[in-house]
């Protein structure tokens, strides 16, 4: 395996204490439930397996992955806790989720009549969970069809209906009338299997925003995501937690130059100088997860002052305007994502900026840009 002999000019790091914060959180939010911490997309672009680890070091036993592929990863890599795939999964994946122990999410009876033919026989019973769809319009069974499910032998041996849940659309909407719909249906069919003698270990529907913002979402278990990340989407004005970002994205200016009125930066000219200016090129772009909706739009943070994406981002490269920031050099730093002085650009911010939410910007962070993680400190374990 290659090792740079120093440290590339792009790199991204995540604070491990900060999650830990975040964390804490969560658990100030619903004290009585579990959490099922959501590593999927590669934690959100953190790295799924040291964040998974780290998770680990703060007590967490249970993590939510969307593919079979995820779940095995974290499996090679050492890590023993329950892995839930909660995306769907189709019966030609059965044996490999029953060869990582993986556990997964039914929802159609099919699925289950499938799921128990890879099981075992005379082996324990294996645990599954089952998504109630209640209003999200995409995976679940329907509240009409959930007693006959229910009903499924299998349920009994060789599976064990351990877990409960359903996913929330619009939590994080200023109108709570979808969610407070979407709660009171699920409660509908919690006491449709309470009424017939059901214990469900595991009962979970509150997200990010729900664990803030709905204490009525909570029950056994919790699913925070984003929000272990440092980030929220709900209406400003909303009271929540102060959430600490956990990765900084940086990188290093690679030459400088300047260039009179008139001449232009990047392709297609789509920005053409009107002072004479001294422009920045950095070793980042679209293939690095630097959106190319970002050229002429975007912002940086050098020497603690904000500067201007001018022209196109290229795939590898983005030049900025740097004739306002004194002293800048070749060499000297630029923060994509986080703080510098006293100015911060975060995620939502490269979100608003193309339209979009905090998810997409931090999941899209490429592969070549290296993880570099500052430890736990020892007062969050």
């Amino acid at each position: 395996m290659y090792t740079p002999s120093q440290s590339p000019p792009t790199s991204a790091s995540v604070d491990l204490t900060a999650l830990a914060q975040n964390v804490a959180h969560v658990r100030r939010l619903a004290p009585h439930a579990d959490v099922l911490a959501v590593v999927k997309a590669n934690a959100y672009g953190h790295g799924a397996t040291n964040i998974t680890r780290a998770l680990q070091q703060l007590a967490i036993r249970r993590f939510g992955v969307a593919t079979v592929e995820e779940g095995i990863a974290l499996r090679q890599a050492g890590i023993q806790d329950v892995i839930v795939v909660m995306g769907p999964t189709m019966p030609a994946q059965f044996p490999d989720l029953v060869a990582h122990r993986l556990t997964p999410v039914l929802f159609r009876t099919d699925l289950i009549q499938a799921f128990a033919a890879k099981v075992q026989p005379g082996a324990a019973p294996y645990p599954v969970h089952i998504k109630v769809e209640t209003g999200m319009g995409r995976l679940g069974v329907s509240l009409q069809e959930l007693p006959d499910l229910i009903n499924r032998p299998e349920l009994c041996a060789p599976l064990r209906l351990e877990g409960l849940m359903t996913h929330l659309a619009d939590a994080d909407n200023q109108d709570a009338g979808q969610t407070e719909e979407q709660l009171r249906r699920f409660q509908q069919a919690l006491h449709l299997l309470q009424g017939r003698g059901l214990t469900i270990p595991l009962v979970h529907v509150a997200n990010s925003a729900a664990i803030i913002r709905y204490p009525s979402s909570l029950h056994s278990l919790v699913r925070p995501g984003i929000m272990l990340y440092g980030y929220h989407t709900l209406p400003n004005g909303t009271p929540t937690p102060e959430l600490q970002p956990i990765l900084t994205w940086r990188t290093t200016i690679a030459h400088l130059h300047r260039i009179q009125p008139g001449y232009s930066v990047s392709y297609n000219r789509t920005f053409i100088a009107s002072r004479p200016s001294l422009i920045a090129v950095l070793p980042v772009g679209y293939a690095d997860g630097y959106n190319r909706l970002l050229s002429n739009r975007g912002k940086v943070l050098i020497g603690g002052r904000r500067a201007p994406v001018i022209g196109r981002v290229c795939m590898d490269m983005t030049m900025i305007d740097v004739t306002d920031v004194p002293g800048v050099e070749i060499g000297h730093e630029a923060i994509l994502i986080g703080q510098q002085g006293t100015e911060r650009i975060t995620a939502a911010d490269l979100a608003a900026w193309q339209q979009t939410i905090p998810y997409e910007i931090l999941c899209a962070i490429g592969s070549r840009v290296p993880r570099r993680y500052l430890p736990l400190s020892p007062s969050s374990r």
